[in-house]
């Protein structure tokens, strides 16, 4: 299982951020920073740009992700921790607190990553070289497994519940509590000031506490209270992430996920459709034939070669009163009585659950209807439910905030062939369906999606609603004198092959697919239209309102809205079902074949930066010991360890340093783990002795020689592959990028003249700068743009990492000039690539489309000095 594309932009963040707490050794002030280049500085006024850094716990790095439902948040924190220990110190033991709200998400989080079959412990493998225990709350309290030798050898990671650490009285918890078990812990202690004074050394909080955990909050908009904030604090925390799909004003976020992203990578069944029904017998009816005509089309699709797919409905029956608290037995009982098979019928609710030890994916499950009250806290999913019929009193507003989620998650994480199969389905009977229609929009918000993601269709007549409304007030004011809300009405329920009493059914049933399709399409249409944007892209959109936007300037605007830069695409052979579709070139596309392993393994390893990286140990406030990321200067760092490994046999070291450099190395998608490890398990079998005692002193300086050997390789497949493809036709360009209407430069430059936004970003040096102002005093220039970088502006993309010129120019004429500058100590490879990148995109697209290459005083082959640059573009 890889990282989605959002995916993998998330992680980029996180490295980012820890990118800026290396350069400015403060958080504050990296998370300030890291925000002001992408959006622009915080106004507090309009509350334009990030809010600064809220250090909510001292000294410790607090950031949060935002990842809607069925975003795959456990699967990125999985990645995360991989990119947060590779900053640290390797002598710090990777221990991890992984909270959680409720006892079932505890027992879901403790199954997942403990099951060797399932992806995030498969991962976790991966990264980790298999060197991975997960504890339960009862397992760290015996010290089953749990010592000061496994810790320091492994990712250590804890799961617990938010109410095993948060006690207003810590005797209240066994977390605090003496603990013989734990005695191993306490006799190694070597800085007292960790632990808590009141607190026995042998308690579990105080073991914790030593060994300055990483601490992974899911869902963390439930533990803002001052006593959360005191939890964490307890855990002595090195750096805290926080994932939610609804984060609070508290938060650091450190990386947003647009719910459209979810939408291209098909994880969720988009749009909602929401019909209201006259009652609810109705519902029902309606509920048991829509789900047989989507079980019949899922049969039809897998005949085609589609998955198995068994549409599920969760009648949702809401708990009354002390008198009658058993209406799902009570619905079950009734739906018996229609004619379902009892064994398709399952009660999932707190106090009954009829769904343990039964696979609800297996093809020998015959479960297609789940009565439930709220899913989310009961503790199953389910990707096979489709349909959420509520069976409500007609007079109240259905409450199906806390449910809705269980129906958004797209079975097999993919795109269905048949378009009844991508969205879900919402039925109800409610006077009050503004007020419901109100309750799914909070519960779409809670998810991370919007009011945009629904549609709906009220049958209900306004009489009806209105006499429903009098009733309960009637009921209200003279209970003894009115009768109770209807009730379930089985004659009036058709089964689907029941088809003398079917007719209103099916027209029904006929209104809410002709809904869904159309809803579908447009979906369709809004995706594909966005496949050509990069996540930020499509982030920036979504979160306009707090970044700061410049417009373009009206002088300019008719000639810009009427270009159009190509950029190069492919056609992609996705599965079986689809066949083939158009998507923007990329490397990981023209990877497909590559192996690293068969590649040469020259490397010079003679030349090094002397920069090392590790986390120090600094005093922090209230003499906190916190780990700080720094840079040092230390080519003789040195390990207890290194001696250690160097008397085993020569095969026992390779495979010990390889393993080192490939935690070290970590992912490098799309080239495989497994090829990655051949090459340097290759590499490290070339070294002598003396060779391999220097890598283990200077790991991450070796490291950074192997990663850019290994981008050579795949760089030069790549262009090769691309070649290869452009001179038969099946790479092509097509005009599809254009100048946004306002851009978010972040941070802004000088104001140069001839400029196409009213602000325009901010230059990397002063070199650029000056370039840009010599170009634009040229009589033929209509306009220049300084180019956004990543996700952001124009890319060209071809066979390596999208290239984003620095300057987009256009002149009088109609000419379009790419331009890259360049330091005359920037001659290299990675440019010489750019260059030639640059020159395709230019030769193929036509004679007013341009690449220019710039340095100050030399003119490398293809490339051009500053003067020479200055002369050739004021011909053009």
């Amino acid at each position: 299982m890889e990282l989605k594309s959002y995916q993998r932009l998330v992680i980029e963040n996180l490295e980012s951020f820890l990118d800026y707490i290396q350069k400015t050794n403060r958080i504050d002030k990296a998370f300030n920073q890291f925000w002001e280049d992408k959006w622009g500085p915080y106004e507090p006024l309009t509350k334009k740009g990030m809010a600064p850094y809220k250090n909510n716990i001292p000294d410790v790095p607090h950031v949060c992700i935002k990842v809607p439902t069925a975003g795959g948040k456990t699967f990125i924190a999985c990645n995360a921790l991989q990119t947060i220990f590779s900053a640290y110190d390797e002598k710090l033991p990777k221990a991890v607190v992984w909270l959680v709200p409720w006892s079932n998400l505890l027992d879901q989080t403790i199954s997942n990553l403990s099951n060797p079959d399932h992806p995030y412990r498969q991962k976790l493998n991966t990264l980790f070289n298999h060197r991975v225990e997960i504890y339960s709350k009862t397992e760290l309290q015996q010290g089953s497994n749990f010592n000061p030798t496994v810790v320091n050898d492994q990712l250590s990671i804890f799961v617990m519940s938010f109410a095993s650490l948060r006690a207003r009285k810590k005797e209240d918890r066994k977390a605090y509590q003496e603990n013989g078990q734990l005695a191993a812990f306490a006799d190694q202690y070597t800085d007292r000031s960790q632990l808590l004074d009141d607190i026995d050394d042998t308690a579990l909080i105080n073991v914790i506490r030593s060994l300055q955990p990483v601490v992974i909050v899911d869902e963390s908009h439930n533990a803002e209270s001052d006593l959360s904030i005191d939890m964490l604090n307890n855990l002595n925390p090195s750096f805290i992430l926080d994932l939610t799909a609804t984060p609070k004003n508290n938060s650091n976020i450190i990386s947003y996920v647009p719910a459209i992203e979810l939408k291209k990578e098909h994880m969720v069944k988009l749009p909602v459709i929401v019909y209201n029904h006259h009652d609810k017998t109705e519902v029902i009816t309606s509920a048991l034939h829509l789900q047989k005509k989507l079980e019949n089309l899922a049969i039809q699709q897998e005949k085609a070669g589609g998955k198995y797919i068994r549409p599920i409905v969760l009648f949702q029956a809401q708990p009354r009163t002390n008198e009658d608290n058993t209406t799902f037995d009570k619905l079950k009982q009734q739906l018996l009585k229609v004619g379902i098979p009892e064994e398709q019928i399952k009660i999932k609710t707190a106090e009954k659950d009829e769904l343990k030890g039964i696979d609800l994916i297996s093809k020998d499950c015959q479960v297609r209807f789940i009565i439930t009250i709220n899913a989310l806290k009961e503790g199953w999913d389910c990707p096979f439910a489709y349909i959420l019929a509520s069976l409500a009193d007609k007079s109240s507003a259905v409450d199906v905030e806390q449910i809705l989620g269980r129906v958004l998650r797209q079975p097999y994480v993919s795109k269905q062939a048949t378009p009844l199969l991508n969205v879900s389905y919402v039925l109800t009977a409610s006077a009050k369906f503004n007020e419901t229609l109100e309750k799914i929009v909070n519960g779409l918000q809670n998810a991370g999606f919007s009011e945009r993601d629904y549609r709906q269709s009220d049958k209900m007549p306004e009489e009806v609603k209105i006499e429903a409304i009098q009733q309960t007030m009637e009921q209200f004011l003279f209970p003894e004198q009115t009768e109770q809300e209807d009730e379930i009405e089985i004659e009036r329920i058709s089964l689907p092959e029941d088809n003398d009493s079917a007719e209103d059914s099916e027209s029904t049933i006929d209104q809410i697919i002709s809904m869904a399709e159309t809803e579908n399409e447009a979906m369709e249409s809004e995706i594909q239209r966005s496949l050509k944007s990069n996540p930020e892209t499509t982030l920036l959109s979504e979160m306009a309102d707090k970044a700061n936007y410049y417009r373009m300037l009206d002088s300019k605007k008719e000639q810009a809205q009427n270009i159009r830069l190509h950029q190069f695409m492919i056609k992609a052979n996705l599965n079986t079902i689809f066949g083939i579709e158009e998507l923007p070139l990329n490397q990981e596309s023209l990877l497909t074949n590559f192996q690293l392993s068969n590649e040469d393994i020259k490397i010079d390893f003679d030349q090094f930066s002397s920069d090392l990286y590790k986390v120090d140990l600094e005093e922090g406030n209230q003499n906190q010991f916190t780990p700080k990321f720094r840079k040092i200067e230390d080519p003789n760092f040195k390990d207890p360890m290194i001696d250690l490994i160097l008397a085993s046999p020569k095969s026992n070291q390779i495979k010990t340093v390889s393993t080192q450099l490939m935690h070290l190395i970590g992912n490098m998608y799309p080239i495989p783990d497994q090829e990655i490890r051949k090459y340097i398990t290759r590499i490290i079998e070339s070294l002598n002795a003396e060779q391999i005692h220097d890598v283990l002193i200077r790991k991450l300086s070796y490291t950074e020689k192997i990663k850019a050997k290994i981008k050579s390789h795949a760089d030069a497949y790549a262009e090769q592959r691309f070649n290869d493809l452009l001179k038969t036709n099946q790479i092509y360009h097509l005009p599809v990028w254009r100048f946004p209407d306002v851009i978010i430069p972040g941070r802004l430059g000088p104001s140069i003249a001839n400029s196409l936004y009213e602000k325009e970003a901010a230059m990397d040096s002063n070199f650029e700068t000056s370039v840009i102002m010599d170009i634009a005093s040229l009589p033929n220039i209509a306009f220049w743009h300084r180019n956004l970088g990543r996700g952001k502006g124009f890319a060209i993309n071809g066979y390596k990492s999208n290239h984003y010129p620095d300057f987009i120019v256009v002149t009088n004429s109609g000419n379009i000039i790419l331009l890259e500058t360049k330091g005359d100590d920037r001659d290299n490879p990675d440019s010489a690539a750019k260059r030639r990148l640059g020159e395709k995109w230019a030769n193929i697209g036509g004679a007013t489309y341009h690449y220019f290459m710039v340095y100050d005083t030399i003119s490398p082959e293809g490339a051009y000095n500053r003067n020479k640059a200055k002369e050739l573009i004021s011909i053009l």
